[in-house]
């Protein structure tokens, strides 16, 4: 193999993927209105697999809104008692939170960045630490519109609401995408894992 291809196959397999990983409607609502997310069915099998996700590592990435949702629950006592696997992989994974508008950010290990996401998520990419976005509607679509997402894994619920946000609300260019694998929940949840076809 030629020097160039291989050093090539080398920065692809140590670059960072990004993941999503969302809870959506059955008509595709990845919120409610008021930023109600209590629809969501969250038994054993899904804890299970949070668990197993959050013990990977991965950067945890946000925009202000679920970030604000999250610190507001995750850190508190109840949370520790409610799901304390969950909770202490929430509060132990490194965070970065693209905002704007926040002044600071209290969560540990949260980095606040108010540079152009585009352009961090560009360079993040360039490291050997695989993100994960949780929510973040506009994160997703923005970073999709480029190319920067690697994998969506998504959970639908059987419920369907009459109002609410989509998780690629704006997005201007159709997003062509391939199952790569799928599971049944007990509770009726499905989630769909896709690639990106490019």
């Amino acid at each position: 193999m030629p020097f160039f291809d291989a050093l090539f196959i080398f920065i692809q397999k140590n670059m960072s993927k990004i993941t999503v990983f969302n809870f959506t409607t059955l008509n595709g609502y990845y919120k409610g209105a008021k930023e109600d997310i209590s629809w969501h069915k969250h038994g054993k099998e899904e804890n299970k697999y949070a668990e197993k996700a959050l013990q990977s590592g991965n950067t945890l990435l946000f925009g202000r809104v679920t970030y604000q949702m999250m610190e507001s629950f995750w850190p508190t006592p109840m949370a520790s008692e409610m799901d304390p696997v969950v909770a202490k992989g929430m509060n132990e994974s490194n965070k970065i939170v693209f905002s704007t508008t926040l002044k600071k950010v209290t969560w540990k290990n949260t980095t606040l960045v108010k540079t152009d996401l585009v352009t961090e998520v560009k360079k993040l990419k360039k490291l050997p630490q695989d993100i994960t976005i949780l929510g973040s509607g506009s994160i997703i679509t923005q970073l999709a519109e480029h190319g920067l997402i690697d994998e969506y894994q998504v959970m639908i619920d059987p419920v369907a609401l009459g109002k609410g946000e989509p998780m690629f609300k704006g997005l201007k260019h159709p997003l062509n995408l391939k199952l790569i694998d799928s599971k049944i929940f007990k509770s009726g949840v499905v989630l769909l894992c896709y690639k990106p076809i490019k």
